[in-house]
């Protein structure tokens, strides 16, 4: 598609979360979208800036109960909606309509009802997701986790993965709980959810389908006292020097728009608020470290999202994307 031809219309359902609120952020400002709706059944009427108090004065839109014709649908519904959704409103869709869902309903479940939902890692699936009409995006860990092993297991056999990570409040959506309050969050840290996560699932099918292999990870998260970003740190043990592996690290994502990999240490700060996730290797004897910073809300969500929709669309990944980092 070229910058010449009419706009794509976007639409989002459920939008009050903090994912749509992304979302929406980034939509309003890319050159060749224009947003047709944005609904819910509690705001309904009610102008977005009522709950996304930051888009005052850029932007009048309304949320609605109903979809209205577009080219691409984004789901931005609690885990486990999309599919009553998909039941509900797939007949009165175009069979052009675009859908990428980013929750996890079709993560695991590539053929649902005659529809096949390529999974929406952008890195590994770019020509897959160019001819897809529906998308499940990835969850934010299982973003950076894969972004970690994936080229390592296609040089070397891995008996196991351990990983530690972890994530800002915005990880845990909008519902407010004891472990998102501010005066539990801040200055603290917790674990969740150890060896037990869920997004272990999808990394699971994703090496199976990649590599047939199922490789075990041992994955205990963490919840951090920031708001958003996610760091995870993987281990695993390889009789390949440090030179090879970066070597396949490097090819595995010389044309990626978005992934880096560098020598020097990470941080948060690299990332947030872009796009961008950034990897480093270290390796000590056989023991290989492999830490990857990103954005959980961007490049863990809406951000890769809307890669997605960009590859779909036939335009350049990275258009709409060219996004600040919060440096300080």
């Amino acid at each position: 598609m070229g910058t010449n031809q009419t706009k794509i219309t976007a639409g989002i359902v459920g939008g009050t979360g903090l994912t749509a609120g992304e979302l929406l952020r980034i939509l309003l400002n890319h050159p060749l979208v224009e947003v047709g709706f944005i609904t819910s059944t509690s705001m309904q009427n009610h102008s977005v800036h009522e709950v996304h108090r930051d888009l005052l004065g850029e932007t009048e839109l309304k949320f609605q109960e109903m979809i209205t014709p577009c080219d691409v649908v984004f789901l931005c519904l609690p885990h486990g909606e999309s599919k009553a959704w998909m039941k509900e409103n797939a007949p009165l869709l175009t069979p052009t309509t675009r859908i990428i869902d980013l929750g996890n309903d079709f993560r695991v479940d590539e053929l649902w009802e005659g529809r096949r939902f390529v999974y929406g890692l952008s890195e590994f699936f770019r020509e897959e997701i160019k001819n897809a009409t529906y998308i499940a995006n990835p969850g934010c860990f299982a973003t950076a986790l894969q972004l970690g092993m994936l080229p390592l297991l296609k040089i070397s056999q891995v008996e196991s993965f351990h990983a530690v990570g972890i994530t800002g409040a915005t990880g845990a959506g909008k519902a407010l709980h004891q472990t998102t309050n501010f005066l539990w969050r801040s200055s603290n840290i917790s674990p969740y959810k150890t060896f037990s996560h869920q997004h272990q699932h999808e990394i699971r099918h994703t090496t199976r389908k990649l590599y047939q292999i199922d490789v075990p990870l041992h994955f205990v998260p963490w919840r951090g006292g920031f708001t958003r970003g996610i760091m995870v740190s993987l281990m695993a043990s390889t009789p390949l020097s440090l030179s090879e592996i970066q070597e396949e690290f490097s090819a595995a994502y010389r044309d990626s728009s978005f992934v880096h990999v560098v020598e020097s240490p990470l941080d948060l700060k690299q990332v947030v608020g872009t796009n961008k996730a950034v990897l480093q290797l270290e390796k000590v004897g056989k023991e290989l470290a492999v830490h990857v910073v990103l954005d959980n809300l961007l490049k863990g969500a809406c951000g890769q999202a809307v890669q997605n929709m960009n590859l779909m669309m036939g335009l350049s990944e990275r258009e709409g994307l060219s996004l600040k980092a919060h440096a300080f």
